[in-house]
């Protein structure tokens, strides 16, 4: 696995984690919502760099994507 797969990877995790945690958000919610979020496409496309940037960074996107009212 490349470094950038593996940061995506994690920062996938952590931001399931922080939507359980800042939400109260089941895993499953909380999976649903990441990976259907256009945050995640982001994410996962090498070319933005998103991946780089700190996990709570991210996150700020897709809170406010989600309070957009995306996810129900």
């Amino acid at each position: 696995m490349d470094s950038a797969k593996y940061q995506i990877e994690c920062t996938t995790r952590d931001l399931i984690l922080l939507l359980m945690d800042k939400k109260g958000l089941s895993i499953d919610e909380s999976v649903k919502a990441v990976y259907t979020s256009t945050t995640y496409d982001k994410l996962a496309d090498k070319e933005t760099g998103l991946y780089f940037q700190s996990p709570l960074y991210v996150y700020s996107y897709l809170d406010k994507e989600l309070s957009s009212g995306k996810f129900s």
